[in-house]
């Protein structure tokens, strides 16, 4: 193509940053190949053949395609192209999950975001399994070989029927819930927030009766409204929805206990896709859920199963 345009061997060689005999060589080895002749050559000037002219329109189009392919291949290479698996933990808002995406899409439009709704035991188990690119998770938990964006902080209220003596107070100490059971999410998804979670409670004077398990929102709220039972989780539960006759929400007096979530990627697989996600995930729980940063978590070596709540 080079040859062409420049119909002149010695500018298209200097134009491609060669010599003119290589050039010449490479061109006759193209024309042997193509089994027909591109130029004919003279001591003043090159001038392209009528097959030559036929084959130039396809020369381009390779060239294009070449480079398409190039680029193509770094947007791989760094993280802009192909598909990201990601995972949110169950108690992520609606709203949080829409922005996002949203935000995430911003950023980076063609790339396929595959996501799920994992726990924090599950998303370690997929990095592991190395079927995780990325994920939101709670602390603490081992962190091991995970790279790790900011710790978010979102502080817990409860969750209480309406008409339970509580609701009148602004905000409600954890030992004026003594006599109601504690709906929580299994120990098995997150064992060390469990364990640190009930830690919480017995330390603000609030040992429940019984703890139930619960993850779906229905289930929990029927626990909730039909069993003296009482559940914590933050200003932006989605256990509760606006105009709500039946459940009310209450902050938690002193410095409550918190739900502590950062995104998680194994460590060596960080680029701009996975750091697209991370800040919209982070972005997304600062601007919808009330989240507030808090110091960078540190690798975890877990206890035991707790002695204290099983």
């Amino acid at each position: 193509m080079a040859v062409a345009e420049e119909s002149h061997f010695g500018r298209a060689a200097a134009r491609l940053g060669m010599a003119q005999p290589p050039l010449s060589q490479r061109i006759q080895r193209l024309e042997k190949e193509l089994g027909v002749r591109l130029f004919e050559r003279s001591s003043r000037r090159v001038t392209i053949t009528e097959a030559g002219t036929l084959l130039l329109a396809e020369a381009r189009e390779l060239l294009a395609r070449a480079e398409s392919l190039r680029t193509a291949a770094r947007r791989i290479r760094d993280g802009e192209s192909g598909l990201l698996r990601a995972a949110l933990s169950p108690d992520i808002s609606g709203e949080t999950v829409a922005a996002l995406l949203a935000g995430f899409r911003h950023r980076h439009a063609g790339l396929e975001l595959e996501l799920h709704e994992l726990t924090t035991a599950q998303q370690l188990a997929a990095f592991a399994a190395r079927e995780l690119d990325v994920g939101l998770i709670h602390h603490p938990c081992d962190v091991t070989g995970l790279g790790l964006g900011p710790v978010l902080r979102r502080d817990l209220g409860v969750l209480l029927p309406r008409g339970a003596p509580q609701t009148e107070l602004d905000e409600v100490p954890l030992a004026a819930l003594s006599g109601y059971d504690l709906v929580l999410f299994p120990r098995a998804d997150a064992p060390a927030v469990y364990d640190d979670l009930l830690t919480a409670c017995a330390r603000g004077g609030y040992t429940p009766t019984a703890v139930r398990h619960g993850q779906g929102a229905s289930f929990v709220r029927g626990l909730v409204l039909s069993s003296g039972a009482v559940a914590l989780g933050p200003r932006d539960t989605r256990l509760v929805a606006p105009g709500d006759q039946d459940l009310v929400w209450r902050p938690l007096a002193g410095a409550p206990p918190a739900w502590r979530h950062s995104a998680a990627w194994p460590k060596g697989r960080g680029d701009a896709a996975v750091d697209a996600f991370a800040d919209a995930a982070t972005h997304a729980l600062r601007t919808t859920a009330g989240a507030h940063s808090e110091a960078p978590a540190r690798p975890l070596h877990l206890r035991p199963a707790s002695e204290f709540w099983l």
